[in-house]
């Protein structure tokens, strides 16, 4: 089975993010920036809500310390975040934990500390992240062999050209705005769906 993994924030607005859930997504990670600890906190309840109703996974990224306060289902963490292994310790077994891994040896890292999945990228220019590195088709071939756990293709991934990292063993497809940025989210969302099927 492949997943596929939306990335939003609010500022797409409730209803595409709504349309989306609705359609199938299997997780949604909650990345806001440049907000306070308490709007996060609202957005990330509010969010549980919606996920509750459509029975989606809610990840938190970066912030251990909400993901426990929304009741979210687990968190994302970055290189820069707290290490896996200490976020392990606070969540406890049962919650998600996933790691952004660019390289074999923080894939296996990530691994041996506990991480349930990778997600790894740059596949392609992405507007999220700007500064994003892109990643080539032997790293990412040489990441899926170090670290043999679910792997989310992430960066710029779209309908068009998702393809590439599913043919190289891609678990599933993190997709921020090629399903929030069209007109028709929820549509969007099941086109991608129809192709994970197909693989």
């Amino acid at each position: 089975m492949k997943y596929l993994y939306l990335i939003a924030d609010f500022s797409y607005g409730e209803a595409k993010i709504e349309a989306a859930l609705k359609a199938g997504a299997d997780y949604i990670q909650l990345r806001e920036k440049n907000i306070s600890s308490a709007e996060y906190l609202q957005r990330a309840k509010k969010l549980r809500e919606m996920t509750e109703k459509y029975h989606t996974k809610l990840i938190i990224n970066d912030r251990v310390d909400i993901a426990l306060l929304s009741g979210a289902d687990g968190v994302h963490l970055g290189q820069e975040d707290v290490p896996v292994r200490d976020a392990r310790k606070l969540l406890g077994a049962q919650k998600i934990i996933g790691a952004t891994a660019k390289t074999p040896e923080q894939a296996r890292q990530a691994m041996e500390d506990g991480a349930d999945y990778l997600g790894s990228g740059a596949w392609f220019f992405t507007e999220t992240k700007k500064d994003a590195v892109p990643i080539s088709e032997e790293t990412y071939q040489k990441i899926l062999e170090a670290a043999p756990i679910l792997n989310m293709a992430v960066g710029g991934i779209n309908a068009q050209n998702c393809g590439k990292p599913l043919s190289l063993g891609a678990g599933g497809l993190a997709i921020s705005a090629g399903i929030l940025k069209a007109e028709d989210p929820g549509a969007e969302t099941a086109k991608i769906r129809r192709i994970l099927e197909c693989v």
